[in-house]
């Protein structure tokens, strides 16, 4: 529930007890086809015993916060399983997948040539139950509106959701809920949150409207496209809500800000695309660190200061600012594998799927295998951050 810490319990094997935190997060980034990975990521928290109270998410992030804020506790994964082994499937096979795969010489070849079969088939097919082609393309009509803005229908991925989660759970206190989008007439960023409206298959839909591919989403007269238009996550949205209270954030990003120069246009558009969609994290836990030390000014200031000043109205509102939050973000990060191409993002197959998911799994066990990770960090430090890919680098 809200505002209620999650107390140290004995671990039972397979889980962790937590420290007594405010508030455990889930923050989603968006990234297409990897949000398998977020999935695993879910898993491994899961078998854990780790119950998050605040989901956020933006594009994919935010449809597998639907998925799990919307299924009772002990379907979640049985649901993102549903969910993704759903929009993964084969619409129609191709017959030259089989052969053109096995005939190459090099398992390596092998797995690129099969993503990039499975992200044409997404492209010129769409994907059973979450978006079709529209025939005419959108050049081609002779209508405005979705028909002529968007190459793709998303009506199969409302009929999904409705299938799959319970809105009523998923608007219940349960957990808090919230998911970003950009209003299209005024370019500003918005946050649909359970704590200020009831969300429905709209929201999350409008969260994952990726210009020019999906249509943008009217909601009270409005219309709305992808969160990752403007910010590729809601980490910011987490740690600066008021009133500010102890965090445990597991942030789950798609995109790697870390990488390597690329050879050729292929790999620059790939890297193009880490870059423009990774999360910034570290520049986030810096400014939050900055914030950290500043409270701490203003506390030492707010001890030398006499009795009498310190009942003043404005010297209490400075007091609380100056009050000290701990905030423990633990960062996974998606790998990007070396057969993966600019396409990643919308390889819908099924093998890709289940190798996202894995790697999901398990960074998170190798990350909770460490439970000193979970700490509350020391007053003195405030803010800390954990990534166990960085101790690889």
């Amino acid at each position: 529930m809200r505002g209620v810490k999650q107390k140290q319990a004995r671990s039972a094997p397979g889980q962790v007890g937590l420290p007594a935190y405010d508030v455990v997060a889930l923050v989603l980034q968006g990234g297409g086809a990897l949000g398998a990975y977020q999935a695993g990521v879910y898993e491994g928290l899961h078998e854990a015993g780790i119950r998050p109270t605040w989901l956020a998410g933006i594009s994919i992030g935010a449809l597998n916060t639907a998925v799990i804020a919307g299924s009772p506790e002990s379907e979640r994964v049985d649901r993102l399983r549903e969910f993704w082994e759903t929009i993964c499937a084969v619409p129609v096979e191709w017959p030259a997948t089989g052969g053109l795969a096995e005939n190459l010489p090099f398992a390596f070849d092998l797995r690129s040539a099969h993503n990039t079969v499975a992200a044409m088939r997404a492209l010129f097919q769409g994907q059973p139950g979450f978006f079709k082609p529209r025939f005419p393309p959108p050049y081609l009509s002779p209508f405005a509106g979705d028909a002529a803005t968007s190459f793709y229908d998303t009506t199969p991925l409302r009929d999904t959701l409705e299938r799959l989660i319970d809105f009523d759970r998923l608007n219940s206190g349960e957990m808090r809920v919230s998911v970003g989008a950009v209003n299209v007439r005024s370019g500003n960023f918005t946050y649909f949150d359970t704590s200020e409206r009831r969300l429905g298959p709209e929201h999350f839909m409008a969260s994952g409207a990726l210009p020019p591919g999906f249509p943008a989403i009217e909601i009270d007269g409005e219309h709305y496209w992808d969160g990752g238009v403007v910010s590729n996550t809601p980490l910011s949205y987490v740690l600066s809500t008021e009133p500010r209270r102890d965090t445990l954030t597991f942030q789950v990003d798609l995109w790697s800000a870390k990488g390597r120069l690329p050879d050729d246009l292929m790999e620059v558009s790939s890297r193009q695309k880490d870059i423009q969609y990774s999360s910034r994290t570290r520049a986030i836990t810096t400014y939050m660190m900055q914030m950290q030390k500043m409270r701490q000014a203003l506390q030492r200031v707010m001890e030398k200061l006499p009795e009498e000043a310190k009942q003043d109205p404005e010297i209490k509102a400075i007091a609380d600012l100056a009050c000290h939050r701990a905030y423990n973000i633990v960062h996974l990060i998606y790998q990007t594998k070396a057969y993966e191409g600019h396409s990643k993002d919308y390889e819908f197959g099924l093998d890709a799927m289940r190798e996202h998911w894995q790697s999901g799994l398990d960074d998170i066990r190798r990350t909770l295998a460490d439970p000193r990770r979970l700490d509350r960090p020391s007053p003195e430090v405030g803010v800390v951050t954990h990534d166990v890919h960085r101790l690889d680098r």
